[in-house]
């Protein structure tokens, strides 16, 4: 099928308005300062606007490293699939097996389970999610697929599925492995917002608490951004001595959502400090002008066999951009999909996306979506469609 490239034709004028400051911030922390992360601290560094795709900052961001605890975003991921699917349900009930025990009893991180306790699936998630546990990772990996190597070949094929090309998991929590768990800041984003687009209400219930309590131990969420920064929701941190301090943060603000990775920080005080300043300079480094409001109509698509011979292309919310203050030259934008599309269409079905350039600025690129059904013409109609097709219009 080929792909068709739409353009749009059309300069896009830029508005004045700039990001709005953050909150104030705590007082017991250092003040932010908007700045990206010096590379003798941050030697792996990526900040991303994931509202539109834009690399608004990016150091090494193919470069492999050991994730430590973050890798139990993508067990959460995984889990989280699973729920979805009806696979797996919050009040189902695993147990701390002697194996399970005997390998991860108050090893690093933990959410204090005993042999033989019995724990919800949602006590679990809430135990991995916010206070890192390595135990509860490994009691949902047992308890669900049955050994951990057979949850982490889950966990490799969801990365697979995701386009994770850089990614590797040889365990559900990340213990130190001799390399052999490895992953890129690219693909910790790809996966980042896969969990917050295909799952947000799980997303919400899940990441981002300040803490959890289990067995009358209760633990702090080590998040440097969650309750410290105004709009942030997680994700989730990492440290070993292989790995340094590692995260996968993300903060929103109004419609804007920024996610950056952090890896291979020497110090913990250092990681949460550069990540509020990172995530600062996101989101005031930038002006953000609104180019087509929600609910525009940014395009047409032409539909193959359909009641109509063109659908209505928009985007899920509004389409912005983030240029460097002062930036004035002309924006392009393309609309690309494989076409002509075929019948039937969905409303809010993806079938587009919006590509928008300027120099010296990175790409952005919106997913577009059929703002009407378009039913599967009758035979007669598709005859008709097809002479008509021949006319001017």
């Amino acid at each position: 099928m080929l792909t068709r490239l739409i353009r749009a034709g059309l300069t896009l004028a830029l508005a004045a308005s700039l990001a709005m400051p953050a909150g104030a911030a705590q007082r017991s922390l250092p003040p932010i300062i908007p700045g990206v992360p010096p590379a003798e601290s941050a030697p792996v560094a990526l900040l991303v606007d994931v509202t539109n795709g834009q690399v608004l900052h990016a150091r090494n961001p193919d470069r492999r490293f050991a994730p430590a605890s973050v890798t139990k975003v993508m067990t959460l991921y995984l889990a989280f699939e699973l729920m979805a699917e009806g696979r797996l349900q919050p009040e189902q009930v695993m147990e701390m097996s002697p194996a399970m025990w005997r390998d991860w009893r108050r090893k690093g991180s933990n959410m204090a389970l005993n042999l033989g306790d019995r724990i919800s699936v949602r006590d679990l998630l809430m135990g991995i999610a916010n206070v890192s546990a390595n135990d509860g990772s490994a009691v949902l990996a047992e308890g669900f697929a049955g050994s951990v190597p057979a949850w982490t070949a889950a966990m490799n094929a969801k990365a697979s599925e995701l386009g994770m090309r850089g990614s590797f998991f040889s365990s559900p929590n990340g213990w130190p492995d001799q390399g052999q768990t490895f992953t890129t800041a690219n693909d910790l984003v790809m996966l980042g917002r896969a969990m917050i687009e295909r799952h947000p209400m799980l997303f919400r219930d899940y990441i981002g608490h300040p803490g959890f309590a289990f067995n009358g131990l209760a633990k702090i969420n080590h998040d440097p951004l969650i309750g410290r920064y105004p709009g942030a929701d997680g994700i989730k941190t990492g440290f070993t001595n292989e790995a340094g301090f590692n995260y996968l943060g993300t903060a929103r603000r109004g419609d804007q959502r920024l996610m950056m990775v952090l890896a291979g920080v020497p110090d913990g005080r250092l990681r949460a400090q550069l990540a509020r300043n990172y995530m600062e300079w996101g989101f005031t480094a930038f002006q953000r002008p609104i180019l087509f409001k929600r609910g525009a109509v940014i395009g047409h698509a032409r539909v193959q066999n359909g009641t109509a011979r063109r659908v209505a292309l928009v985007a899920a919310g509004p389409v912005a951009v983030n240029l460097p203050n002062g930036h004035s030259a002309p924006l392009a934008a393309t609309i690309e999909y494989d076409g002509p599309l075929k019948a039937p269409l969905v409303a809010g079905q993806k079938v587009a996306v919006l590509t928008i350039t300027a120099p010296d600025m990175a790409a952005a690129q919106i997913p577009l979506m059929a703002r009407e059904d378009v039913a599967l013409a009758s035979p007669f109609e598709r005859v008709a469609n097809g002479l008509a097709a021949w006319l001017p219009w």
